[in-house]
């Protein structure tokens, strides 16, 4: 167990991402949702060991039962990126941040043991789905007419599995994670997509913008070109 505070750099990071948020609608108690999967998705995903130290130093995550609840959050926002950014990225990120947890601190749960790729599994996937790509749906899925087992470990996997599990996070915690997770891979496609869905979702286009600015900036820290990635406005007459 560590006790150590994070790097001053990166500590000016974080209080500037979460400044960021100060006056959105619904995203200032997520903020650390957006910048935890921005560097795990990124090129130093250790840096994750930082944000949980800064957050843990806050009077919110004094007490050890609000740090269980915290690093519940916080596991399953990193079970979700897997979807997005593959496994490796969010394996370092959680033993980063394992390394510095104390004892008490510690969550035992799981969330994912007795998991059935079935019917209701499908059914739960589809339906997260549909509500984020809504009349783009079947045009998106067309994508993959070639090659039908992206579709397979779409529906099932990406969507059944991972992203429409509620156990933990709700819908707008879940997007938010997809959203900056996969804008700092630099896709334009998919970024396209997510910001979409995210205003589809009810979050407001001053609360997509900051996510976008937010991702921007730990873009710019970790030296990470995001020359594809559309604009929040590009994407808004296709809301």
């Amino acid at each position: 167990m560590a006790t150590d505070n994070s790097t001053p750099s990166v500590s000016k990071l974080l209080e500037e991402v979460e400044a960021i948020f100060a006056h959105t609608s619904q995203l200032s108690e997520r903020w650390y949702l957006v910048a935890l999967a921005a560097l795990a998705g990124g090129n130093d995903p250790v840096m994750c060991k930082d944000l949980y130290l800064y957050l843990i130093s806050k009077p919110d995550f004094s007490e050890s039962n609000q740090r269980k609840v915290l690093i519940r959050r916080i596991r399953e926002a990193l079970i979700k990126s897997i979807a997005v950014a593959g496994v490796c990225k969010p394996i370092e990120a959680i033993l980063a941040i394992n390394e510095v947890e104390r004892d008490e601190d510690k969550d035992y749960s799981i969330t994912r043991e007795g998991w059935q790729c079935d019917e209701a599994n499908l059914k739960r996937g589809n339906e997260w789905m549909q509500k984020l790509y809504s009349k783009n749906m079947d045009e998106t899925i067309g994508l993959f007419r070639d090659h039908r087992d992206f579709e397979w470990v779409s529906r099932h996997i990406s969507y059944g599995l991972y992203l429409s599990d509620r156990q933990v996070l709700d819908d707008i915690d879940t997007e938010i994670i997809v959203l900056s997770s996969i804008m700092i891979q630099n896709l334009e496609k998919e970024t396209h997509w997510h910001i979409r869905g995210s205003r589809r979702l009810g979050l407001s286009k001053l609360d997509v913008e900051a996510i976008h600015a937010s991702v921007g900036t730990i873009a710019g820290y970790l030296g990470i070109s995001l020359d594809r990635v559309p604009s929040v406005e590009q994407v808004e007459r296709d809301v």
